[in-house]
């Protein structure tokens, strides 16, 4: 009898925590105290990870040291390009392109690129590593081979022949967000052989472990008048403000800006400018915690040492250049980390953003 109430009891327990687990609720806007930032080096091909309670003044984990090295988590062993999203049940995910750069020079394979450069072009990869965590502390990984996937890809070759995933040329630059009926949903670059980069996207499981759909084209350059696509578009973000989606991209180095009532398109192109003439990647838009107010931060990899550029606006029209991270005039200072590459932010809670930064002075 005994035994049967203390299963009963270790049941109840399992059901309620499972009750609990499901209940949970991406907190909203005014629950929010603080920002975490995730990017990437090209020193080492790590995951880094930084804080700031103002959005404003940002300070690094580890001693801008990896928290995660791309080396344990990567088929290629190496990480770029990571993004940090809350998902509708609260969690963190991450997911970032599962790509080493630098692989022969740092001795993690014998050639320049995984396959030929010559079919497959410049950082030819198969994959996007994902992670999932309820305090950003504790994750949980998956590996996604695209290239294994047997679905239609509509890409053909040269011939007009079809092209399946396993001809992919890329898959980069991973970002989520939330649909209207709660699902997750990422978009990233694709290419096949060496065609044009464009974006993809794909909803993924709640646990975000595995893909619910398969591929779709969501945006790409401009085309001819035959249809094929002129420019490389590469590095999505999108955000929903007031009803309206906010694309922004990346074209030859070149920041735009599309917009569309749904989130799946069509967009539309409307002009955008960014103050300067150089060129930039991984736009990333985040909102200023409180404030009508967001913040484009994009990557500028023409710079030596790398930097970010950061925009104002408060609404989506106008754009105010503020500068560089450190520079004289503009706000956005480092406290201990320079070289990142490829930024994005996500609000954090008091309690989450405290854990953490205890966890990491231990």
């Amino acid at each position: 009898m005994k035994r049967i109430i203390i299963l009963a009891m270790l049941a109840a327990l399992i059901l309620t925590d499972n009750v609990q687990a499901k209940s949970k609720k991406q907190p909203s806007e005014k629950d929010m105290a603080g920002y975490v930032m995730v990017y990437h080096k090209d020193a080492d091909h790590g995951l880094h990870m930084a804080y700031s309670w103002d959005g404003y003044t940002w300070t690094a984990f580890n001693d801008d040291k990896p928290i995660m090295v791309g080396d344990t988590i990567a088929m290629q062993k190496g990480i770029r390009d990571p993004y940090i999203f809350r998902a509708p049940d609260g969690a963190f995910c991450v997911a970032m392109t599962d790509l080493h750069v630098f692989g022969k020079r740092d001795g993690v394979r014998t050639t320049e690129w995984e396959r030929d450069g010559k079919k497959y072009d410049w950082g030819n990869n198969r994959g996007l590593v994902l992670l999932r965590s309820h305090d950003l502390i504790h994750w949980q990984r998956t590996n996604l081979d695209l290239s294994s996937l047997t679905c239609p890809t509509g890409e053909v070759d040269a011939e007009g022949n079809p092209l399946p995933w396993s001809e992919m040329g890329c898959a980069w630059a991973p970002e989520m967000i939330t649909t209207e009926d709660g699902r997750i949903m990422m978009h990233f670059t694709t290419r096949f052989q060496r065609g044009r980069n464009h974006i993809r996207y794909v909803y993924m499981s709640d646990d975000f472990t595995h893909m619910t759909s398969n591929p779709q084209v969501l945006f790409t350059g401009p085309k001819d008048t035959e249809g094929h696509i002129t420019k490389h578009v590469i590095d999505s973000d999108i955000t929903l403000i007031d009803g309206i989606y906010h694309l922004f991209c990346t074209e030859h180095g070149h920041p735009r800006h599309a917009v569309s009532h749904s989130l799946t398109g069509p967009y539309t192109l409307v002009p955008f400018d960014d103050g300067v003439p150089q060129v930039h990647e991984a736009p990333m838009l985040w909102k200023l915690i409180g404030q009508q107010k967001w913040i484009l931060m994009q990557d500028r990899y023409s710079m030596e040492p790398h930097n970010f550029y950061f925009c104002e606006t408060t609404d989506l029209q106008n754009f105010t250049p503020i500068g560089y991270f450190d520079e004289p005039n503009c706000p956005l200072k480092r406290t201990n980390f320079s070289e990142q590459k490829h930024g994005a932010v996500v609000q954090v809670m008091k309690k989450e953003l405290k854990r953490l930064i205890k966890y990491w002075q231990k």
